[in-house]
């Protein structure tokens, strides 16, 4: 896939296999790529499940990668990883930069996704447990939902809203009581997090619709690399690295995983079945994490979990039923 093909055409980013129509086409032009199929929504649900399967292991990851890296450290070595990758990716297939109308975009991501919401949410784990932290999550789809009805003007269905709502209530109740209901320094953080990342994920979408998904996030990780590479000089000049099996585990995970694959199906994903939609599958995050904790990090839950899981599922199918 080339960006030249990609970028020049609106309609040409290529979701679940499909092919972009022709330059001269009754669809050139259009800034929309169309109403997918059956299949191409299925195939864009799936990549966007993937895409919250790998999210749900960052607060994890971080928290192993804390224990051999400081959160700046973190958070520069695991951008600058992540754009290794991106940049290798784009130098083989020959990807030109991308169009100037879209740098501005792009800028948006990187400062939510690729540095905005992993610096916050790393310093937040200095003094919050994971339960507590994915009270973020338990917010964000909605917060997308949101910032996508007021920046790309989508308009889902009452019934949609009613759902997420429902969804992000019984997530927040649950990751709150599992944190005993009490609130820390770091809900700041998360709180900050929160809203850097709703934008980041809206302007990726919105990107993700006129050029692929693995460029959109693969260009704002290279675009981010003049701050990320002196932040890492500084902060592994003043804080000390202890390299161990948890640590370095953490640390990939957190750049390839999260950084880069994660989010390249993610917007892949939101590209094919819409924001809204995608950012409502994100409601099984705060789960998904709670259970990575119990096995990865040894947190306890509660015997409320099962039964929230089964409420958040019913929100998520109706989500995904809800015209718009």
């Amino acid at each position: 896939m080339r960006a030249k093909s990609s970028a020049t055409a609106p309609s040409g980013i290529a979701v679940g296999g499909a092919t972009a129509p022709a330059a001269d086409g009754p669809s050139a032009g259009s800034p929309s790529v169309g109403s997918p199929s059956a299949g191409g929504r299925s195939f864009g649900t799936l990549q966007a499940a993937l895409g919250v399967v790998a999210f749900s292991l960052t607060f994890p990851a971080t928290a192993w990668g804390l224990e051999g890296f400081g959160p700046w450290s973190l958070i520069a070595v695991r951008s600058i990883l992540a754009a290794a990758i991106a940049g290798t990716c784009l130098l083989l297939l020959r990807v030109a930069p991308p169009e100037r109308r879209h740098r501005a975009g792009l800028a948006v991501v990187g400062a939510g996704v690729v540095l905005g919401f992993p610096l916050l949410t790393t310093l937040a784990l200095q003094t919050s447990t994971t339960a507590h932290a994915a009270v973020v999550v338990g917010l964000l789809p909605l917060t997308t939902a949101l910032l996508s009805a007021l920046r790309i003007g989508t308009r889902p269905s009452r019934t949609f809203w009613i759902a997420a709502l429902a969804g992000a209530a019984a997530v927040i109740a649950f990751t709150v009581q599992q944190s005993g209901g009490a609130l820390t320094s770091a809900d700041a953080y998360l709180f900050g997090a929160l809203l850097v990342c709703a934008a980041g994920y809206t302007e990726g979408g919105r990107l993700a619709r006129v050029m692929p998904g693995w460029q959109v996030i693969g260009w704002a990780l290279v675009l981010c690399l003049p701050l990320t590479v002196p932040m890492a000089a500084v902060a592994l000049a003043y804080e000390p690295v202890h390299l161990t099996a948890h640590s370095v585990a953490g640390m990939l995970w957190v750049a390839a995983g999260s950084q880069f694959l994660g989010l390249v199906v993610w917007y892949r994903g939101m590209a094919a079945i819409g924001i809204p939609k995608a950012s409502q599958l994100q409601l099984a995050q705060p789960l998904l994490t709670l259970v990575w904790s119990v096995l990865l990090l040894g947190e306890h839950l509660t015997v409320a979990a099962p039964l929230t899981a089964a409420a958040v599922l019913v929100c998520i199918a109706v989500t995904q039923r809800s015209r718009g």
